[in-house]
């Protein structure tokens, strides 16, 4: 990965905002129990093709670490992607929690509320937020614990979720607590972490985009993995011919051996290289349909129209 200081400008015509970027960061995040999950990775690229590289190859990671490699170590005019979900459905009812007077009325609104019940659960879980008398009744949990107010299906989907499922992809309701691919409590815990980042990093697209600096988006590395020629139901790539293939498909160099292959690893440094390819397409900042909830429900980046 190159050191040097280049950039890459996108330009946003409507808010008249120019960016600069010279890094690219992709997380993959965990909700899981425990202080450190071997299910979080933390990759890096710079401009150019050079080859993405794992932050602290071999490291087991703890929420709280990335919280803190991003307030203290994150390095200058960084386009940061998180695989987690930002908020929860909103647009469907016209609230997240509908008949609760908690209800809050915005996305960082929504961040304080968990953070608030969770304020004593250690490691930025979640727990005490969907064991919550009122919250968990719109949650799907283990156990066959079913909220009252689950819906029948799969769940509630945001806008920006309906338009994953339109595009091929495969969501999952935020709501969702139950199953391998669930994103539920990885959504959760992350809303923790966007709360403790107020005023440090500008989180698109419920912040204006500045002129300069580095931002934070939501990311989904099955897009990156599809967007790569990796063939859908084989986007968890657990070896290293597998993701140069993909890598050089982006137009990336081949990797640096790395010591074990997992999807989390692989997943985060694919993304790392495709939010470089992407991060200048004017189209991903602004997609149709994302004004009526920019504030509420957030954007997946990456996802064209809602």
């Amino acid at each position: 990965m190159g050191t040097h200081s280049a950039e890459t400008a996108i330009s946003n015509s409507r808010q008249g905002v120019t960016l600069h970027f010279d890094y690219f960061a992709a997380i993959d995040w965990s909700g899981a129990v425990g202080a450190r999950q071997t299910g979080i990775a933390v990759a890096l690229c710079g401009v150019g093709n050079g080859a993405p590289a794992l932050v602290r190859a071999g490291h087991i990671w703890s929420r709280v670490d990335v919280l803190e490699w991003l307030s203290t170590e994150l390095p200058a005019r960084t386009l940061i992607g998180l695989d987690l979900g930002m908020s929860l459905a909103f647009a469907d009812c016209g609230a997240f929690f509908p008949g609760w007077n908690e209800s809050p009325a915005d996305a960082r609104a929504l961040w304080a509320l968990v953070e608030r019940i969770c304020t004593d659960d250690p490691h930025l879980s979640a727990n005490s937020f969907v064991d919550h008398v009122q919250a968990s009744r719109y949650f799907r949990r283990h156990g066959g614990r079913t909220g009252d107010l689950f819906p029948a299906g799969r769940g509630r989907l945001r806008v920006t979720e309906r338009a994953q499922r339109e595009q091929g992809l495969n969501p999952y309701s935020n709501f969702n607590l139950v199953g391998a691919a669930q994103v539920g409590k990885s959504s959760l815990t992350g809303m923790r972490m966007l709360h403790r980042l107020t005023d440090q990093l500008p989180v698109w697209p419920f912040d204006p985009l500045p002129e300069t600096g580095s931002v934070v988006v939501e990311i989904y590395t099955s897009l990156a993995a599809r967007e790569a020629g990796v063939a859908k139901g084989r986007s968890k790539m657990r070896d290293g011919a597998t993701l140069d293939l993909a890598l050089a498909a982006l137009g990336s160099e081949l990797h640096d051996a790395l010591l074990r292959y997992t999807d989390h690893a692989t997943d985060a440094l694919l993304a790392a290289a495709w939010l470089r390819n992407v991060a200048g397409d004017h189209a991903l900042w602004l997609p149709e349909g994302i004004e009526r909830v920019r504030q509420t429900e957030g954007w997946t980046f990456g996802i064209r129209s809602g």
